[in-house]
């Protein structure tokens, strides 16, 4: 009989192993060759073929040694911080902020401008990038890819804008133009799928493969994990909640709901009503966040204040929870965050008296800029998967 031929079998195993390697060191930091071989249940000799082809590409480096007990000191290895860096933007209507990253995820350039009125979107992401870049020191022909964190929806199949409500000069053809004026590419992502992203690595979703993160503050959006992946939906309008249908959410005059209507969910939840609630429970504020940090630090007079806003936001998440069923409900955006572990206990609690579920609701804990950090996790999975290609 003749032999079976599989050329790519050897290669393939040994793109694998060196990828396993790298995420490693890139998630958890030095290592020795004698930790990765046991991390990754390789022999020490694969361990040490992997170093050796991933030092050659520059991937790598020798950062230090560790004592072993008898015999030479190990050396230890650490991924190349300067091999790429990436840029994440996120983008407001009234300003948008700019973050260069080296390859190991740790920010080294900053830029924010004001964008008020602004409508010309290329020039404004040029000028943002450009900037963050400069201010990290480097030249633009060691950056690897941009991601763009946009309020509205993203048309997965072009992965260009389809529709933003706060940015009206933000349109169809934006990325296509922007690939044109960059050399690395450029990605647009709606914001808090980015967010989701975030919170999906490193919060409070804690690794689950199935969870969805709420946003609220001003608007309202929808990040959906399935199978460890984001979910979007056949348009990209999967999370666009804000037009979920809800009690004591009026429909517009006519009861006809287009892309520039407030949605039912938004008029009971929205910013506004937020900032609406807090006022009839004594709450004055200028944002709604600020209204769950009074009500919070007003202990027991702030209970109603709280439990009002907990069954406004449980209206949304029992429709989620009994379509999808989530593992997890993460609370994020500036109403999450600010509202923390006792918003989440009291939209658990009255979620539950909704429909018979039982959903883990936890507060977000990727406080610090989620949007730019997903934009900036986004673009280093990108580069890093282009390695291997």
């Amino acid at each position: 009989m003749p032999k079976s031929h599989t050329p790519g079998v050897p290669k393939l195993l040994r793109v694998l192993n060196d990828q396993a390697a790298l995420k490693l060191l890139l998630e958890d930091g030095p290592q020795t060759r004698a930790q990765l071989a046991e991390r990754t249940s390789m022999s020490k000799v694969t361990a040490s073929q992997m170093m050796e082809r991933l030092q050659t590409r520059g991937l790598v480096e020798v950062v230090g040694s560790k004592s072993g007990g008898r015999g030479p000191n190990a050396s230890l290895y650490a991924a190349v911080p300067t091999f790429t860096y990436v840029v994440g933007v996120e983008v407001g209507p009234v300003t948008t902020k700019g973050a260069c990253a080296d390859f190991t995820g740790r920010i080294v350039g900053r830029a924010e401008i004001d964008v008020e009125g602004s409508t010309d979107p290329v020039a404004v992401v040029r000028r943002v990038v450009t900037d963050s870049v400069a201010d990290a020191g480097i030249e633009m022909g060691k950056v690897g890819r941009i991601t763009l964190g946009t309020p509205g929806v993203i048309d997965p199949a072009s992965g260009d804008i389809g529709f933003s409500w706060n940015l009206p000069a933000w349109h169809r053809g934006l990325r296509t133009a922007l690939n044109e004026e960059f050399a690395p590419a450029v990605a647009i992502e709606n914001d808090v799928n980015l967010a989701t992203i975030a919170e999906q690595r490193s919060g409070g979703a804690g690794g689950a493969s199935d969870f969805v993160y709420a946003w609220f503050g001003g608007g309202l959006g929808l990040g959906v994990i399935l199978n460890g992946g984001l979910y979007r939906g056949a348009s990209g309008a999967a999370g666009e909640i804000g037009f979920l249908p809800v009690p004591g959410g009026d429909l517009p005059t006519g009861g006809v709901v287009t892309r520039l209507s407030k949605g039912s969910y938004q008029r009971v939840i929205g910013g506004d009503a937020v900032l609406d609630i807090g006022a009839k429970h004594g709450f004055d504020a200028a944002e709604p966040e600020d209204v769950l940090t009074a009500a919070l630090a007003a202990g027991p007079e702030g209970a109603s204040c709280l439990d009002e806003i907990a069954r406004g936001i449980a209206l949304g998440i029992v429709a989620v929870c009994v379509l999808l069923d989530p593992t997890v409900v993460v609370l994020g955006g500036p109403v999450g965050y600010a509202g923390g572990l006792e918003l989440a206990g009291r939209v658990a609690a009255q979620t539950s008296q909704l429909a018979p579920v039982t959903p883990s609701v936890v507060a977000g804990t990727v406080v610090e800029e989620p949007i730019m950090r997903g934009a900036i996790l986004h673009g280093l999975d990108a580069v890093r998967e282009s390695l291997f290609d």
